[in-house]
């Protein structure tokens, strides 16, 4: 019962077009978006319509919320859905927004030692139920579609890996065979990174995927759509795994 009401409520958010107003916004603050064909922008549209209706938003840190924060985050988040069967990041009930970077603090222990410190953060992504952004950050990383970074795809890109459960690297892959594919070619993958690091070696891949393999898939997500051309080269089979997954071949556009 509950999912014929969200459905049919949703469905009401679709048939109301975005106002000229909105339209505007998406399309000065996130420049890849001109890069979409006519139906992915209805698509997108009709996405960021029902993301805003149903996320809660807050701002802290003396950040006004606006319509701008929320559909720049909207758009930069759906475009990760589009072309794929979703239920628009259902972990997700709130998007706290900092206007900065922020700072957070942590305890770690290193044997009977327990250390201490304050962490500055641009974002961040909890297993269930929010996710932390720095709005200045969302801007720069949508402003700039080719630098490869980007706050919002890569927390998102975290709320889909937790969708299998767990944000391990592995998002719900929907077949076994899928499974198999994607362990064999980003572990492989991982794990050359993290050698060439250890070896003091570059890597065009942004080092902090070396972290652990949820890292990795959040930082590959970056780089598959803001800098497709130069993974679908160097990385052919990585490009391959995340083009299936994603159901978009952003090297084409």
């Amino acid at each position: 019962m509950f999912d014929f009401f969200k459905n049919r409520r949703r469905e009401a958010l679709r048939a109301q077009p975005l106002s000229v107003e909105e339209r505007a916004v998406l399309d000065k603050n996130i420049p890849y978006l001109t890069s979409l064909s006519a139906q992915d922008r209805t698509e997108l549209e009709a996405l960021v319509r029902i993301f805003v209706a149903e996320k809660t938003f807050e701002g802290c840190g003396g950040l006004l919320l606006t319509d701008e924060i929320k559909l720049t985050i909207a758009g930069q988040a759906c475009l990760l859905l589009l072309h794929r069967e979703t239920d628009i990041y259902p972990n997700v009930d709130a998007i706290v927004v900092y206007p900065s970077a922020y700072r957070v603090p942590t305890r770690q222990h290193d044997g009977a030692v327990v250390l201490e410190e304050d962490q500055t953060r641009l974002g961040e992504s909890w297993q269930r139920g929010l996710v932390v952004l720095a709005w200045d950050h969302v801007l720069s990383g949508a402003a700039e579609p080719r630098d490869g970074q980007n706050v919002v795809l890569h927390e998102f890109a975290h709320q889909l890996d937790g969708e299998s459960g767990d944000m391990n690297g592995t998002p719900e892959l929907h077949a076994r065979a899928r499974y198999t594919s994607w362990a064999h070619v980003l572990g492989t993958e991982f794990e050359e990174l993290s050698r060439r690091l250890h070896a003091g070696r570059s890597s065009d891949i942004d080092p902090y995927g070396a972290t652990n393999p949820a890292e990795f898939f959040a930082v590959l997500t970056e780089m598959f759509f803001e800098k497709p051309h130069a993974l679908k080269r160097r990385h052919a089979e990585l490009y391959a795994e995340l083009a299936e997954f994603y159901k978009q071949d952003p090297a084409q556009s």
